[in-house]
């Protein structure tokens, strides 16, 4: 279950017994529980100290569950309300659920049904409490296509930084790891412009050969080369008064740089086999994962250029130096995942959420959101487990481990050898099965495998279709029929 702190549950009933044994239920799962026997007791407690559930009968002596709910919302609408209710009760569920009850549970109930619906309720408590957090973030730097979440120190830095510089027309160099999100805030950076209602345009120069990414930019004419049949307008002219975006500057040849500096100064460009300057009013915001300092002590980044692109530099944190924003991070892919697979995961369980806080993170937050896919399309449970993570953590774990035999040392090796073998076929069966949108005559093809063969695959590692999948392959056989 994914907690920042414990959470705080009171209890409702004017049975002793029923709070007791609900209290006994929920303190196994490391929750703080009280209760009241009355709905006039609980009001009190409620407003002395606040709780993130409540759950409450229906049907009291004194104060009714309706009326406690109903007060409830108006003081402390975040917080998460659970109304109890007998089966001659049920068709006053409805009304319950219209003014704002999360669910509510039928009498009698088992623990386990005690346990599922209050799991449920802290994860959404936890949701509404990130998407305050996203709401405020939004009340300091405007809403854009993705969401930069986190509250760590170095993340708000980055977030105050792009506040700063996102009115101004200043250049922008983006550094960090791969997978930190740098697009991200570069599209931040744009949508907080004057220039947000113009185009954003994104390049990856690591994809481009220099010639190509020069025509990319600057555009060329009919004849400027083998295959130029006519004259094509640059990134530069198309985006002319928006923004452009230039990922992996340190795969840009000196020539193409000579180029872009002279744009930086003059706000003017040659197209590939003209004679005549072109002017365009671009903003550019830049982006690398190396270290451009060396790479113009080693020659092969032009030192002019470097000092006019560090302008204004934003320095992106790797995953690991920010840890107290993965499991939001997490909980933000998961709501998406569950949502477009038809899962319905509640979130992480203990052990799964020590795993994602321990793990460093070497892919950052890209790795992260691919692991949080993989999860949950594996998850045939609510709650997502260790099992359903990389093994990896598991072949650390073994790596860290000093054998005090020749024989466990011979043991250890072998565990690691068919541990990273498993990881790695389970692998190759998702991504095949992902890049073929779930279709396995097409992944086993794309990979070159008889389909009963890849079907072997996926029963050996308990990979099964999603829901959606499912579904749609039921309704072609039925209408085949």
């Amino acid at each position: 279950m994914y907690i920042d702190s414990t959470p705080r549950i009171l209890v409702i009933d004017d049975e002793l017994p029923i709070c007791q044994n609900c209290v006994k239920i929920l303190s196994q799962m490391e929750c703080e529980v009280e209760y009241a026997l009355n709905g006039y007791d609980a009001l009190k407690i409620v407003e002395e100290k606040g709780f993130d559930v409540i759950i409450t009968d229906l049907k009291m002596s004194s104060l009714g569950g309706m009326e406690v709910l109903r007060r409830v919302k108006e003081g402390h609408p975040d917080t998460i309300v659970i109304v109890i209710t007998g089966y001659a009760s049920v068709s006053s569920a409805v009304e319950v659920m219209k003014m704002g009850a999360f669910d509510y549970l039928p009498k009698p109930f088992t623990p386990d049904e005690l346990r599922a619906i209050v799991r449920q309720a802290v994860t959404e408590r936890e949701v509404r409490l990130q998407d305050q957090k996203l709401r405020q973030q939004k009340g300091d730097l405007k809403s854009f296509s993705h969401q930069l979440i986190g509250e760590s120190p170095k993340i708000r830095k980055v977030i105050d930084m792009v506040k700063k510089v996102a009115p101004t027309h200043s250049t922008v160099l983006i550094c960090g790891e791969s997978g930190t999100g740098k697009e991200l805030i570069a599209r931040a950076i744009h949508a907080n412009s004057r220039r947000k209602d113009e185009v954003f345009f994104a390049v990856d120069c690591g994809t481009l050969s220099s010639n190509l990414l020069e025509s990319e930019l600057f555009g060329h004419t009919k004849g400027a080369f083998t295959g130029a049949h006519k004259d094509k307008p640059g990134i530069f002219k198309l985006a002319d008064g928006g923004t452009v975006f230039l990922d992996e500057i340190s795969n840009m040849s000196l020539e193409v740089q000579a180029k872009l500096l002279r744009f930086l100064e003059d706000r003017e460009f040659l197209p590939l086999g003209s004679t005549s300057p072109q002017k365009a009013d671009n903003r550019l915001i830049l982006a690398t994962n190396q270290d451009l300092k060396k790479m113009v002590s080693g020659g092969s980044f032009r030192e002019d250029f470097y000092y006019r692109i560090f302008v204004y530099p934003i320095i992106m944190p790797p995953l690991r130096e920010r840890k107290m924003d993965i499991l939001p991070i997490a909980y933000h892919f998961m709501r998406q995942f569950t949502r477009s697979l038809g899962k319905n995961i509640a979130g992480f369980d203990n052990d799964a959420v020590n795993r994602l806080r321990q793990y460093d993170w070497p892919g950052n937050v890209r790795q992260l959101r691919n692991v949080t896919e993989r999860a949950i399309i594996l998850c045939e449970k609510e709650q997502i487990s260790p099992k359903e993570l990389p093994f990896l953590n598991d072949i650390e774990q073994l790596i860290d481990r000093i054998p005090s035999t020749n024989e466990e040392l011979k043991r250890i090796k072998k565990e690691i050898r068919q541990k990273a073998v498993s990881t790695v076929e389970k692998n190759f069966v998702l991504n095949a099965l992902m890049q073929s949108n779930w279709t396995v005559t097409r992944a086993a093809k794309k990979v070159g495998l008889q389909r009963t063969n890849f079907q072997n695959l996926m029963k050996k590692h308990g990979i099964s279709l999603p829901l959606d999948r499912r579904l749609s392959k039921n309704r072609s056989l039925g209408s085949s029929r």
